[in-house]
């Protein structure tokens, strides 16, 4: 594979933003195999965007020949209060997230941000030189990255260690390419701003769309917002361990306005995570509507929906039956206990 085909490969869907695409270039110019980084909160029930979506990205860059690091955020998980903050609770759903990750990434390393710090002496220093360079108003602005408002009254002094840290964690691992959805890009701009001032390496940032809620978009008085598939919200997203019927289910409830193509959640589904493992799309239909009708790209299915030559309730049935393929194998082989499971439910 030549260096235009990864970086090709890297910036395919759901890829929404890489800072910056000549740097990544340069970058596979002088190491073919650089190391990548990924955080994630332990905060919850697997979905299709944290655990599916997420995971086939970074197969992505593991076919890019990337070293590919899943770091398991566990303190930073108790700081923002997930899982209600209990560390037993953490310790026990990271666990259970590591084993997911295992399956769907076979060839990405697992890494606990507890036993990094453990085996790291330097971190704690290297993270008080870094908020040297961070103002208070600076560090406020980046709380959004917790899912929380900078312009909160009432703040834990620990909440504002959680920025920094997710910046030294990143040199802490030696990373070249840091990896997030779109809602950690103040992270990465931080990062980029500051590590130069400590002459530590610069990583280029990869950020990844979130994968849309089920839910219709909320209307606001200039547009839509369309919110994320949430952990927290039964609702808005399918689950690794919902069943083959609970997902077929949700899928037809799902909102999918008739020839709407802006914020459609089933659209960004077949987008970012059918034809990512799929080469065709088919849909099976009556003849009267129309017969089966077989995609090979993305960019059919679109159209074919915008002119309504493909019906909101063909979309929902095939979307339905392609996600319990990609789903069912998974969600067999990964153990969550009752007990675990009732443990995540009370945290909620």
């Amino acid at each position: 594979m030549d260096i235009m085909e990864k970086v090709e490969l890297i910036e395919k869907p759901p890829t929404e933003e890489v800072v910056t695409h000549d740097e990544l270039i340069e970058l596979f110019k002088t190491n073919s195999s650089p190391k990548h980084y990924i955080g994630l909160e332990i905060s919850g029930f697997l979905h299709l965007g944290s655990l599916i979506s997420t995971g086939f990205k970074i197969n992505d860059f593991v076919k890019a020949g990337v070293k590919c690091t899943v770091f398991l955020a566990d303190w930073h998980t108790l700081i923002n209060d997930k899982l209600g903050g209990d560390w037993d609770t953490i310790s026990k759903v990271s666990q259970y997230y590591q084993d997911a990750f295992k399956l769907v990434c076979p060839d990405a390393q697992i890494v606990f941000g507890s036993k990094l710090y453990e085996e790291k002496t330097e971190y704690w220093s290297e993270l008080v030189k870094f908020t040297k360079h961070m103002s208070l108003a600076r560090t406020m602005r980046t709380l959004t990255i917790m899912g929380r408002s900078e312009n909160e009254d009432k703040i834990e002094l620990a909440k504002l260690l959680y920025p920094p840290m997710q910046a030294v964690d990143i040199h802490s691992l030696d990373v070249d390419i840091a990896h997030a959805g779109m809602d950690q890009r103040k992270i990465h701009m931080l990062v980029r701003e500051i590590f130069p001032k400590m002459k530590w390496k610069v990583p280029v940032a990869v950020h990844h769309k979130l994968l849309p809620g089920l839910t219709k978009p909320v209307d606001t008085s200039n547009s839509q917002i369309l919110a994320k598939m949430s952990k927290s919200d039964p609702n808005s997203g399918v689950f690794i361990h919902n069943s083959d019927d609970e997902i077929k289910k949700k899928i037809s409830k799902a909102w999918c306005e008739e020839a709407n193509i802006l914020n459609n959640p089933l659209l960004e589904i077949a987008r970012t995570i059918i034809f990512h493992e799929f080469k065709e799309m088919n849909v099976e239909r009556p003849e009267k509507f129309g017969g089966n009708v077989s995609y090979g790209n993305f960019s059919q299915l679109e159209s074919d929906f915008a002119e309504k030559k493909l019906h909101p309730g063909d979309l929902k049935q095939t979307v339905g039956n392609y996600l319990t393929k990609i789903i069912s194998p998974i969600r067999d082989k990964i153990n969550l206990s009752e007990e675990l499971s009732e443990a995540i439910k009370k945290s909620y």
